[in-house]
């Protein structure tokens, strides 16, 4: 079997996303026109889509995550051309090919974002050919199901609104679920008591006996995260989720000196095992947060856990999609306790576009996920809605047909 078809296209929003925009603290709320600009958001591209096609007719699909739209282009120019000729099941081969013939630029971001994409459709193409979904190439299965947390609840001006949301969680099923905090230093002392006014609702909705957890989305300082843990602890905050600008490793690590009682996570946007690594040797963090269409892949995600797993520090991937529940269903419970759930509602914040663009994964059934069954990541391609939501032209890089002929079949 060999890879003879690399085809890449991006994928924009479906509805422009007003939710986020709702009073929800990023790392750009220091500018006054972020939610103006186009560009000052996220941009267009939520994620690029690759199919790597093997000499059998098979098909294996991929994403770039995380606003990486750009992955694309580093695909279409070398990604693609490393790959093609080649066995999509030698994984190691290919992740280290890749990575190591683009070190001098390449080593996180949109870089290993296109590494990751190639390397999850390699994967999903592998249990296709197989007929095994792909949990079952990397251990198999080791648990029947995974618990999760709902991840929702942004920040709203009408609280009321918030409460009867998080009560519709609850009753749903979910014993853990995540908010939103909606202000930052720009803010002050105000937006501090607004923070708190938001916690309070949803835990007063919930009750004392829902896990509940809090996003700040790298929009704090040091100083600002220090008196919010303090003026939150009244409140059972579970973790306070990425306060800090995730290459401030130091900053982390105060954290958890200066507020003992609080756990802090970050994750989803550090790329690769030596990012992660930094993270873990100076025990920055509580919690690790990959996702694996980020870090380099599920390749990548698997070494990911282990190192996690020999200090102790539970690995809970950022969001639901497939190429995360493949690790996790590979996982010990003890190394991936649970996964992020983005639920299939509207408004769609850019999070939950996959399960438009897919059919096949699981829903949470009383705040659990099942093991998939199907083949690969046991995913179908809604052809439709890509062809309505593709912004620009489709990347296509294929073998001559002489050399597919050629030796390339085995």
């Amino acid at each position: 079997m060999r890879i003879v078809r690399v085809t890449t296209r991006n994928i924009r929003f479906d509805k422009p996303p007003a939710t986020l925009n709702r009073h929800l603290v990023t790392i750009t709320s220091q500018f006054e026109d972020c939610r103006e600009k186009a560009s000052g958001w996220f941009g267009d591209v939520v994620f690029t889509l690759v199919e790597v096609e093997s000499s059998d007719g098979q098909v294996g699909r991929g994403t770039a995550g995380g606003f990486q739209g750009a992955s694309k282009t580093l695909i279409d120019h070398y990604y693609a051309d490393l790959v093609l000729g080649e066995d999509p099941r030698r994984h190691e081969y290919l992740w280290q090919r890749m990575h190591r013939t683009t070190l001098r630029f390449g080593r996180s971001g949109n870089s290993m974002a296109a590494i990751a994409a190639i390397d999850i459709a390699c994967w999903d193409l592998h249990g296709k050919a197989l007929g095994v979904p792909t949990y079952e190439l990397i251990g198999g299965a080791a648990r029947c199901t995974a618990p999760s947390y709902v991840s929702r609840l942004y920040a709203l001006d009408d609280l009321s609104e918030l409460s009867k949301e998080a009560r519709q969680w609850k009753d749903a099923g979910f014993g853990s679920m995540k908010q939103r905090f909606g202000f930052g230093p720009p803010d002050g002392i105000a937006g501090m008591k607004k923070n708190v006014e938001l916690v309070r609702t949803v835990r007063e909705a919930v009750g004392d006996e829902i896990q509940l957890s809090c996003d700040a989305y790298m929009g704090w300082d040091v100083g600002y995260a220090i008196e919010m843990a303090h003026l939150l602890r009244d409140y059972g905050v579970s973790w306070i989720e990425e306060p800090l600008p995730v290459h401030d490793i130091a900053g982390y690590a105060e954290l958890k000196l200066r507020c003992p009682w609080q756990r802090w996570s970050t994750g989803e946007h550090l790329y690769s095992k030596w990012e992660f690594q930094e993270l873990i040797s100076r025990r920055a963090a509580d919690i690790l947060q990959p996702d694996a269409n980020r870090c380099g892949g599920i390749t990548e995600m698997r070494k990911i856990c282990a190192m996690a797993e020999t200090a102790g520090l539970p690995v809970i991937p950022h969001s639901n999609e497939a190429h995360n529940l493949a690790v996790v269903f590979s996982q010990a419970p003890h190394v991936c306790p649970m996964v992020e759930y983005f639920p299939p509602v509207e408004p769609d914040t850019g999070n939950e576009l996959f399960w438009k663009v897919f059919r096949g994964n699981p829903k949470a059934e009383n705040g659990s996920l099942p093991l998939p069954l199907k083949p690969g990541l046991g995913l179908e391609l809604c052809e439709q809605t890509v062809a309505r939501l593709q912004i620009g032209g489709t990347g296509d890089h294929g073998l001559p047909a002489a050399a597919r002929s050629n030796g390339y079949t085995s």
